[in-house]
């Protein structure tokens, strides 16, 4: 068992949750790369309202760059969290979500960008399913950082 497993969910759980995201994905008529999802649900065990599903296609850390594609379902949150190194862009390609960007609040919509700098807190909430893009710096552990310390490691990932 890895040192971040408690982070996903597993066995019937997990199986459930990933043939229900992948049908909701399949009708809205989207082919995923073959890749292993991973339904997080940081830590807290209640998935369905504090969760997000990523299928990551590349984390290429020695060259810099990173694409992965992030599902919620509707009312499910990613928590406020903010990284020091990594740089984000959100492209939402299906759905709605309620974004919480710092202090303030938005609503993405279909087809919206949203250029996310390090250091800027931030997190999303669907208003029905939603799946976006994520293009970025490399992802890597010890730089997310959790506004709930009963995530990860007292707040860090």
């Amino acid at each position: 068992m890895g040192k971040y497993d408690h982070l996903e969910l597993q066995g019937n759980e997990r199986e459930e949750a990933v043939q229900a995201v992948k049908e909701q994905i399949a009708a809205w008529g989207i082919t995923m790369p073959d890749v292993t999802p991973l339904p997080l649900h940081f830590g807290l065990g209640r998935f369905r309202d504090v969760g997000e599903t990523e299928f990551w296609v590349a984390n290429e850390v020695e060259l810099g760059y990173c694409g992965k594609f992030l599902f919620v379902f509707d009312g499910q949150t990613c928590p406020y969290h903010y990284h020091k190194v990594k740089h984000e862009t959100f492209f939402l390609l299906k759905g709605t979500l309620r974004m919480r960007v710092g202090v303030e609040e938005r609503v993405m919509e279909k087809g919206d960008l949203l250029p996310m700098p390090p250091g800027l807190g931030h997190s999303f909430t669907g208003i029905g399913p939603a799946l976006i893009l994520e293009v970025s710096m490399p992802s890597t552990l010890q730089d997310n950082f959790f506004e709930n310390k009963s995530i990860g490691d007292n707040g860090v990932i």
